[in-house]
């Protein structure tokens, strides 16, 4: 008999010390949820800053290579270059 009732508490104390971890491990749960939905949110804002700054990047590119004066004078070059294939397309359209 007294066996058996120290059977019984030995088993109670470890069902509550399994109760105790499971209640922690659930709230260490719920804590790690939370934390990567925060990380998620953090990494969508930092992709959006990201492709923000890369549009930016691209304008900036473009302008700059357009302020040089090099593609300055390659840009009127081929616009001169294509103005004389459109009139000696006019010419032959004109025979």
């Amino acid at each position: 008999m007294n066996n058996a009732v120290t059977l019984v508490t030995g088993i109670e104390y470890k069902v509550r010390r399994l109760t105790g971890k499971c209640g922690i491990l659930k709230a260490e749960n719920q804590r790690l949820t939370e934390e990567v939905n925060a990380l998620k949110n953090r990494i969508e804002t930092l992709e959006a800053s990201l492709n923000e700054l890369q549009e930016k990047l691209t304008v900036l590119k473009l302008a700059k290579s357009l302020n040089r004066e090099e593609s300055r004078t390659n840009v009127k070059l081929k616009i001169n270059e294509l103005v004389r294939e459109i009139d000696h397309c006019i010419g032959l359209l004109n025979k």
